[in-house]
């Protein structure tokens, strides 16, 4: 038993995945997929973050700027200054088998990192997506990051585009489509308590819980 959480940046992957963890007494996986990859590859969380999503070079110049910066949208560069030398397809290996053995353990929401895909045969799994108009999006991340307008949308429209990238190069789907989600949920419209309902309701209409 599993839920997977796709999300549009700014639709409340992380909040939306955290309320229906809690809701289900399950474990909630975001960041700390991250950090596990990491340590497996040797490398420091921030620089798989960039590698993993694909964060461009406009958003580590902004993120210089940005007091309120999370590490999954703005890499910090090493001590050194250097580029790491790790691919990104080895850390897509690495991704694929960390999902899997989070999935393996059952009871879990796990966000982001393509996992509709990496567990595409899972057949006890929940494959949602979150999604919502870009003005509230917009707003959102702007409120997150403690940043202008402006600046959120060019970081939004960046991760969605480099987001839709790793999904199509890696996997050949189209992370716009709805056909390859369970459920397609708009928070602008539900909000997040109305998002983590339907999930919930859903999971325990299926004997989870």
């Amino acid at each position: 038993m599993l839920i997977t959480i796709s999300r549009q940046f700014g639709a409340g992957g992380s909040e939306v995945a955290r309320r229906v963890a809690a809701a289900l007494s399950w474990r909630v996986v975001d960041n700390e997929l991250i950090e596990q990859v990491a340590a497996r590859a040797g490398l420091p969380a921030e620089r798989v973050a960039e590698r993993e999503e694909r964060v461009p070079t406009f958003v580590e110049r902004l993120a210089r700027t940005l007091a309120a910066a999370t590490p999954e949208v703005f890499p910090r560069p090493n001590s050194a200054g250097a580029v790491l030398d790790t691919s990104e397809a080895e850390l897509v290996k690495i991704t694929e088998r960390v999902v899997a053995e989070i999935a393996a353990q059952g009871r879990v929401v796990l966000v982001g990192r393509a996992a509709p895909a990496v567990l595409a045969r899972e057949t006890d799994a929940l494959h949602v997506k979150l999604v919502a108009p870009r003005p509230f999006r917009i707003q959102v991340a702007a409120a997150r990051l403690g940043c202008t307008p402006e600046e959120a949308a060019a970081v939004l429209d960046e991760t969605d585009k480099m987001r839709a990238r790793y999904s199509r190069e890696y996997y050949r789907r189209d992370w716009n489509d709805p056909v390859n989600f369970h459920i397609v949920l708009n928070t602008a419209v539900l909000g997040f308590d109305g998002a983590t309902e339907v999930v919930v309701g859903r999971a325990r209409g299926m004997g989870w819980g």
